[in-house]
């Protein structure tokens, strides 16, 4: 322990893990203990002196602990300004002595929201004291030392935050601890119908700090966010490095298409933010090998995500190549024997990653701001869509599902091109929809020349006739878009001359 004293300390805890031992060697250098409730009934029965708020306020806690350091004696002792003589006289007249140091946390709300406590029993776990006294404490960093996280226990004791600057970037992290758990109150209260709140925030818990972002000469940092149980940051890495910026973002756009595919196997290739092989299957691997099928150049390097367990015929298959990262829900042992001979391979479990995050919002900052906006939903097969054309049968039904599945998670302009089970060709990213279709044309050619009954999904609407005409030429017969251009009565005209039948779904599914 270094040379580090206080004089006077408030104490008022939910969270009391290593309380004791960051206190008793304070009190044996001089250190007087105010506290409240629970944490003086605790610090006492450890033997460490305590005097109670009520002692120091002369008011007793009430309404089951709802008020107790709501007080001018207990605010008057943490706002007091060093260099104002007039505010050292007012504690004068009362009797009192300023505080130096400074350890809460708050109730747990989170926690209760977790599991799942709701209504006026949630409302019980909203902190008002808490905040208050913690904020004015870290508005008076000037002279006082605020400690709102456990971590930095030791960090207090070692000397590491002595000083104007230590004590600033202590009440720096109170501030933000205080702002994330009020915005995650704020959510949970806001009715489901307030879509445009006037003014929104979010916060967050770091998950790691990452070893760059994008690119080498970029910081980034992983956070999860407040209230949300669920997450990438629940998959186990059981083997391999720890995860790159990159990795999570190929490893969201995995997860997020897989989890189109909740009915049967299926296994999803990610590279660089697009889909490159999506595939369902009867089996776990019979969906990874197709999965790897559909685009065996693109999928070099990328990242799988599997709605099963790995097993041992899955993983040979997907240790045939170079990849960045396997997610799954588990990895059976002779699974892992075999991938473990890649040490470099990233294998993530994660139980419950085909689990959707309920009533999410997806944020994007800009300059200057940010974005919010409500998860996009992709329909299954819906008898309100409108088939210009022949009937599909079943078979082609699926084909024409897994294909709008596919297309909807591609950045637009976006095509997919599949039969009943696989992707055969995308073309995503394109400036122009002929483009688009050109290229999952392309990769469809490249990679499966000889495939038949081929179906075509548009993630919008084609604004003319060339791209039919060109779906056309690759011996496609059934394409999937939403409608809606001004030219969709010369868009229908050149699919029935061309024997091209079509089925407008009314919805687009863009990724910008």
């Amino acid at each position: 322990m270094a040379n580090v004293s206080f004089r006077r300390a408030l104490v008022s805890v939910s969270n009391k893990s290593n309380l004791v031992e960051f206190i008793k060697p304070l009190v044996q250098q001089g250190l007087e203990v105010v506290s409240t409730g629970g944490t003086a009934k605790m610090l006492s029965e450890a033997g460490i002196p305590v005097t109670l708020v009520s002692e120091q306020t002369g008011f007793p806690e009430v309404m089951d602990g709802r008020v107790k350091t709501l007080h001018p004696k207990i605010h008057m002792g943490l706002l007091a300004r060093s260099y104002v003589e007039e505010d050292y006289k007012t504690l004068s007249e009362f009797e009192l002595e300023p505080f130096d140091l400074v350890i809460g946390n708050l109730y747990p709300f989170e926690e209760a929201v977790f599991k799942g406590v709701q209504g006026q029993d949630l409302v019980e776990y909203i902190d008002i004291g808490g905040p208050s006294f913690l904020r004015a404490a870290a508005k008076s960093f000037e002279r006082l030392t605020t400690v709102v996280d456990p971590e930095d226990y030791v960090g207090v004791l070692e000397g590491q935050f002595e000083g104007l600057e230590g004590r600033k970037n202590l009440a720096a992290k109170v501030f933000a601890h205080t702002a994330s758990y009020d915005s995650l109150i704020a959510e949970k209260l806001l009715s489901k119908e307030s879509h445009s709140p006037k003014q929104v925030s979010f916060g967050g818990h770091v998950v790691d700090a990452l070893r760059y972002g994008e690119n080498p000469q970029q910081k980034a940092t992983w956070y999860r966010s407040v209230g949300k149980s669920n997450g990438l940051h629940k998959a186990q890495i059981i083997q391999g490095k720890p995860l790159s910026y990159n990795n999570l973002l190929d490893l969201d756009a995995a997860v997020q298409t897989l989890r189109e595919f909740q009915e049967t196997p299926a296994c999803v290739s990610v590279k660089h933010l697009n889909p490159c092989g999506v595939a369902t299957g009867t089996t776990v691997e019979s969906a990874v090998k197709l999965s790897l099928k559909a685009d065996p150049v693109s999928v070099f390097g990328g990242i799988i995500a599997m709605n099963r367990a790995v097993n041992k015929s899955a993983a040979e298959h997907l240790s045939q190549l170079f990849l960045e990262c396997i997610v799954a829900p588990d990895f059976d042992a002779e699974a892992l024997t075999i991938l473990g001979a890649k040490k470099n391979l990233r294998l993530l479990k994660w139980e419950d990653l085909m689990q959707k995050q309920e009533e999410s919002s997806l944020i994007r900052s800009i300059d200057g701001g940010f974005l919010v906006q409500t998860a996009d939903e992709v329909d299954s097969w819906s008898e309100q869509w409108q088939v210009i054309g022949e009937e599909p049968d079943e078979e082609t039904r699926r084909a024409l599902t897994l294909a709008w599945r596919v297309c909807a998670h591609l950045k637009s302009n976006a095509i997919a091109i599949a039969n009943t089970a696989y992707s055969l060709g995308l073309g995503m990213g394109q400036v122009n929809r002929v483009d688009a279709v050109e290229q999952a044309i392309i990769r469809m050619n490249k990679h499966h020349s000889s495939e038949e009954n081929t179906v075509l999904a548009s993630d919008a609407f084609f604004p003319f006739a060339d791209s039919i005409e060109r779906i056309s030429q690759a011996g496609i017969r059934w394409v999937i878009q939403p409608g809606g251009s001004m030219r969709d009565d010369e868009v229908i005209t050149a699919c029935k001359e061309l024997g091209v039948n079509m089925v407008l779904t009314g919805k687009r599914h863009f990724q910008h």
